[in-house]
């Protein structure tokens, strides 16, 4: 028979468990998915637009091309390794981020197709 102590630490460890992204299936018929999931930074596969987050104008902006947006609360410099050259066909700003000891990075910035 288990003691509290060994279920407590199979509950933590079931907790801390990292949990991976996945497609849930939402955008399944959306005619953009093979082109969302094609897209790449310097930093690797973007994902799906799943995994995208829309960034609104007041939360991102441009100094000579190169970018910052705030997440979270914070401002976050944009790499420009992270930044997507080809034309947005989704339309608004989106990120697609990731953390380091806790604060947001941007593996992947897709300028909206207004700017």
């Amino acid at each position: 028979m288990l003691g509290r102590t060994a279920v407590a630490m199979l509950s933590l460890a079931f907790l801390t468990t990292p949990v991976l992204a996945r497609d849930d299936g939402r955008f399944a018929n959306s005619p953009l998915k093979p082109w969302f999931e094609s897209l790449q930074s310097e930093f690797g596969q973007c994902c799906t637009n799943a995994d995208g987050h829309i960034v609104f104008d007041a939360d991102w902006e441009s100094d000579h091309g190169h970018f910052r947006v705030r997440l979270e609360g914070e401002w976050v410099v944009v790499p420009d390794g992270a930044v997507l050259k080809q034309p947005n066909r989704a339309g608004p700003t989106m990120i697609w981020k990731y953390y380091i000891d806790g604060h947001p990075r941007v593996r992947c910035f897709l300028p909206g197709s207004m700017t």
